[in-house]
């Protein structure tokens, strides 16, 4: 609650909590709030890039579906992909990060060589070349996100482990005889929580648009999913006359990226006062 306090005492953080939770309200009851839910997936040529109006009023896109409709649809897309990425890479690099920052010895500087080598490399070039060895998809944005993320929750909780381990608790549990996974999963890990939050709330953020850059370079979602990406890419060739079709779901990635970093950043000066953006 002390943490809910201090965010809420930010005004930038507050903005990027209201986000955050508008983007999960709209994605939950999607399907109720989109204008044509039910005709946002089919072809209506006779009414095609029809500009924003009281019947449309994001406009129409090269096919004639209701770009509201589906930018409101593709919020639930754009979370779940988040949510999905950032689960899968934390349940990867966190049991990682607990092992090699406990151990010594060679297999636990071989663990974060490897993962030295998955952060030397752009996240989005390797997402490219791993999206590339599959079918186009959704499904496939997804493995290779989680792929090339889970390296930074090992990084982060390797640090985390390290720094704890040498701690008077840590040192106080071992001598009274507690075993080392009750260490690591009772005390070390809910201690480290904090900064495996962060990196999960901006790891979101990321994620979502990385995602969107995959579907705009055709390696993410395919038609006729209501992809934000897909749909900036789909609108290059109609641009600058029908302006619309690309706006609205580019405006969509920024607000949902900017509301995540905004959040994480204030989750980051709840976390630790030290980092607190200096105010005047």
């Amino acid at each position: 609650m002390s943490a809910l306090r201090r965010i809420l005492r930010d005004p930038v953080a507050t903005l990027g909590l209201l986000l955050v939770l508008f983007a999960a309200l709209v994605a939950i009851f999607a399907p109720w709030l989109a204008p044509y839910p039910d005709d946002a997936f089919d072809s209506h040529l006779l009414q095609r890039l029809k500009p924003p109006s009281a019947e449309f009023p994001f406009g129409t896109d090269n096919l004639g579906r209701d770009i509201l409709s589906r930018v409101i649809l593709g919020t639930r897309s754009a979370i779940t992909v988040a949510v999905s990425v950032v689960g899968v890479s934390m349940l990867i690099g966190v049991p990682v990060g607990l092992w090699a920052g406990w151990r010594d010895g060679w297999a636990s500087e071989s663990l974060m060589r490897v993962t030295d080598v998955f952060l030397a490399v752009p996240q989005l070039i390797l997402a490219l070349a791993l999206g590339q060895l599959m079918a186009p998809g959704l499904f496939t944005a997804m493995v290779a996100l989680s792929l090339t993320y889970w390296p930074f929750f090992a990084r982060t909780v390797h640090a985390e482990t390290r720094r704890l381990r040498t701690a008077l608790f840590v040192d106080a549990l071992a001598g009274i005889g507690a075993s080392t996974p009750r260490i690591l999963l009772a005390h070390v890990l809910p201690n480290a929580a904090p900064a495996i939050l962060v990196r999960a709330t901006i790891g979101m953020g990321f994620t979502i648009l990385t995602a969107a850059l995959l579907g705009f370079l055709g390696v993410g979602a395919a038609p006729p999913s209501p992809d934000w990406g897909l749909a900036v890419s789909e609108a290059r060739q109609h641009l600058p006359e029908a302006w619309w079709f690309p706006t609205f779901p580019g405006l969509a990635i920024l607000f949902l990226v900017l509301g995540f970093n905004l959040l994480g950043d204030g989750l980051r000066d709840a976390a630790d006062p030290r980092l607190r953006r200096s105010r005047h």
